[in-house]
């Protein structure tokens, strides 16, 4: 494995390492705190419903799977040097991206789907943080997806 591909697992796994704490905060969002023992259990609030908790668990554990995917498909169908290099940040832009959709998403009352309000709530920083780079992102996802289609069924690995 050449070295972009051990930092795409890297920001893979931190992709999946914030998936899983989202895991935690939905646990704790379900039973209204944490158990410190069997039957104890220390109650407090955290912001988020556990709808929105359950996504960026589940859609932070997705992502991260994307960019480990991402950093195989790039061995795997030996492709060219300057095409790898930019599906590289195409693919953990995305993922971080995401992640920070994901968590906007808690916090917003929009649920970071749009800039103005929305039929959820009333705009606010945290869903216009969330939104900007999932926005963004989620046209050079399409355009990492439009590199590999080419490449997977040009089948010669040389560069366009």
């Amino acid at each position: 494995m050449d070295p972009r591909q051990r930092r795409m697992v890297g920001h893979g796994a931190i992709v999946t390492l914030i998936a899983l704490l989202a895991g935690f905060g939905l646990l704790i969002r379900l039973v209204g705190g944490f158990e410190l023992f069997p039957g104890y259990i220390l109650e407090f609030r955290i912001p988020g419903d556990s709808e929105a908790w359950a996504r960026a668990h589940a859609g932070g554990l997705l992502n991260g799977l994307l960019v480990f995917a991402g950093a195989l498909l790039i061995h795997a169908l030996r492709l060219p040097e300057r095409t790898a290099f930019h599906l590289a940040w195409m693919f953990v832009g995305t993922g971080y991206a995401n992640t920070v959709f994901y968590w906007g998403g808690l916090l917003a009352p929009t649920r970071a789907l749009t800039f103005g309000d929305n039929r959820f709530g009333e705009t606010g920083i945290a869903g216009v943080i969330g939104l900007v780079p999932a926005f963004v992102f989620a046209f050079v996802a399409m355009a990492a997806m439009l590199i590999l289609i080419r490449h997977a069924f040009r089948g010669d690995g040389g560069d366009a």
